[in-house]
């Protein structure tokens, strides 16, 4: 079977997805020590649009124009968040994801210039977030804070709150970790506090089905309880058939022991109805696990929340 000798990356081309493509072409470096990587930057839609996301189809605007390098042979991996990656439609035909790599921190964080705590913010503060899922958690939670919209990569929303658009943000703590931003965090939010995105942390390598020298050469990259923790995610959202003005989230743990569980949960924007279910796989599958929950969170109404909800 002929091994890859160059592997072409495509990414967008923001700061934030360039330090990814870097760890990336820093494991491949290490798995195989002569194999060489070039980068193939793209801008994306959902780049260059400041409006509401749901506008440009949803998700799928950061993932469109990367997608097509690929299926169009002028790069051989796609790196994304799987977080950006839309979950209520399959895959482009002919591409596979051949390695979730190692997940990085699930967790939000507060970035406040005056270093307060979410809890010591006084009524009024704006924070800056475009995110449906925070912003219902922050109402339910936090009402006395006001949300303001900010779109764009965490460089370019870090530089919005320098110029006072916004008195504080919420931003995932994996993306300041991956543009070296981490000192910027007041706070780290806990699960509890803050139910993270499904995919949350967690980097994908897609590849076309038929390259087979590629996929052979990233697939040593991947991260087995990754690959089950996001299987269940990904499912449990198909499930629900949310789109990207639903407030779903939820996150999927493998223990040491091999356990695995999810937790799901669906809220209404305004943050008063929350509806929550929490399971272990036991003998099901990662994907059964998804299903079994996701049904859970439809036998308390999820399904008519969701319909409930312009998009």
């Amino acid at each position: 079977m002929a091994t890859a000798e160059l592997i072409r990356i495509v990414s967008r081309s923001s700061p934030m997805a360039l330090a990814q493509v870097d760890r990336v072409r820093t494991e491949l470096a290490e798995l195989h020590p002569g194999l060489r990587t070039e980068v193939v930057p793209v801008t994306t839609s959902g780049d260059r649009w400041t409006g509401d996301l749901s506008q440009l189809g949803g998700k799928g605007a950061f993932t469109k124009e990367v997608d097509a390098a690929l299926l169009a042979g002028e790069a051989d991996v796609a790196v994304h968040c799987l977080k950006d990656v839309p979950a209520d439609r399959p895959l482009p035909a002919g591409t596979v994801f051949a390695a979730y790599l190692r997940r990085d921190d699930i967790r939000d964080a507060l970035v406040h210039p005056g270093g307060l705590t979410l809890a010591e913010l006084p009524p009024g503060t704006r924070i800056g977030t475009s995110s449906v899922r925070r912003i219902a958690q922050l109402a339910a939670t936090q009402p006395h804070l006001e949300c303001v919209p900010i779109r764009g990569n965490a460089n370019s929303r870090l530089a919005k709150l320098a110029a006072g658009d916004a008195d504080a943000l919420l931003l995932a703590v994996s993306g300041l970790e991956r543009i070296g931003e981490q000192a910027r965090i007041t706070e780290v939010l806990g699960v509890e506090a803050m139910c993270p995105p499904i995919g949350a942390g967690i980097l994908v390598l897609q590849c076309r089905e038929d390259d087979t020298a590629t996929i052979e050469a990233v697939t040593g990259l991947g991260h087995h309880d990754t690959w089950r923790e996001a299987a269940a995610e990904r499912m449990f959202l198909h499930v629900l058939q949310g789109h990207c003005n639903s407030p779903i989230a939820g996150y999927a743990r493998a223990e040491a022991d091999g356990r695995l569980s999810l937790r799901g949960r669906v809220f209404t924007p305004d943050g008063k109805r929350v509806l929550d279910a929490h399971e272990w796989a036991g003998v099901l599958s990662p994907e059964d696990l998804g299903t079994s929950v996701a049904l859970a969170l439809k036998r308390q109404g999820a399904q008519e929340l969701i319909s409930s909800i312009p998009h």
